[in-house]
């Protein structure tokens, strides 16, 4: 039988019109916003709908959006998904990984998303950073001109490691600058500096882990079905205490993307299937590169979630 992981993309996924075609063909897509919405207090599915597009890319936004889009789909097409092996997601995505194995439900992991958004973007308005993509450097080159660029009061950091070759850097802005020609001397095909409002995944992001601690404390976790994959560290969780911690950990620490999903791998077998459940494509395009042996499919779409449900 094929072993399936559930995978939950990260920010940078939302568009405004996310979701609504689902809403309109499927009532339990719909019944998922609803119970966000009345969650958070606020009509959150209707600015998924209907924008404007500058409200909803407000990291404190876009985070519950990605991850009630997410929730919706997993809604509609969890009773066709057997053998369950593990789930990751990416940033963001491990709340609603966590939703996939049933330790949080998809109101209470919105509220902790839209809490973790409005934390990390308190520590990015104290403390001025970014991030810039680098594409076609292996990763342990791009650590190390992180380190060179680096100093006392000057931090840059690899903050994602998507793929083998594609890792994003975060920190203080002269750092990652400095950091981004370094790179671009040593033969990267191309440095992208992002459209973001902080230094994501990066010692900056600090100021928000104790009160993101509490609330997560505060939440009810309970023990996942099946192992969630932890972006900190790679490892598949089991326990929710442990869970709980790592998700604090991970505001600071690198995304481990490319570590999870071969550890993913390891646990699924040879008969793999690999299942993103979300806004856009992303995180399929990262496992055909990194596990080009396994099936992959996205499911965002209400017609790509229909085709889904019959052909299975």
């Amino acid at each position: 039988m094929v072993a399936n992981v559930w995978l939950c993309p990260g920010q940078g996924s939302q568009f405004v019109g996310m979701g609504k075609d689902l809403a309109a063909q499927f009532p339990a897509a719909r019944e998922t916003f609803e119970a966000i919405d009345s969650a958070l207090g606020v009509p959150l599915s209707r600015l998924m709908f209907e924008g404007p597009e500058a409200e909803l890319t407000q990291t404190q936004n876009a985070q519950p959006a990605i991850l009630a889009h997410s929730a919706a789909v997993f809604a509609v097409v969890k009773h066709k998904v057997e053998n369950v092996v593990a789930a990751a997601g990416h940033s963001l995505g491990e709340y609603s990984a966590y939703v996939c194995a049933g330790a949080l439900t998809a109101p209470e992991a919105a509220k902790l998303v839209r809490r973790r958004g409005e934390l990390m973007a308190k520590a990015a308005q104290d403390r001025d950073g970014t991030m810039t993509a680098i594409i076609g450097l292996p990763t342990a080159d791009v650590e190390a001109c992180c380190k060179t660029a680096s100093s006392a009061g000057n931090v840059a950091v690899a903050a994602n490691l998507n793929t083998s070759d594609q890792t994003v850097i975060s920190g203080d802005v002269e750092a990652v600058t400095k950091a981004g020609d370094a790179c671009k001397a040593k033969g990267a095909r191309r440095v992208i500096p992002l459209n973001v409002s902080g230094a994501f995944h990066s010692p900056l992001m600090a100021p928000a882990t104790d009160k993101l601690a509490l609330a997560l404390n505060r939440a009810p976790f309970t023990e996942p079905k099946f192992p969630v994959f932890a972006n900190a560290t790679a490892e598949p969780v089991k326990d929710a205490d442990r869970g709980r911690r790592l998700l604090v950990d991970q505001v600071t620490l690198p995304v481990r993307w490319v570590a999870c999903m071969q550890g993913a791998a390891k646990l699924a077998g040879a008969e793999s299937r690999y299942i993103e459940i979300g806004p856009g494509q992303v995180l399929a395009g990262l496992a055909k590169r990194i596990l080009p042996a396994g099936v992959v499919l996205s499911l965002g779409t209400a017609s790509e979630v229909a085709k889904f449900l019959e052909t299975g």
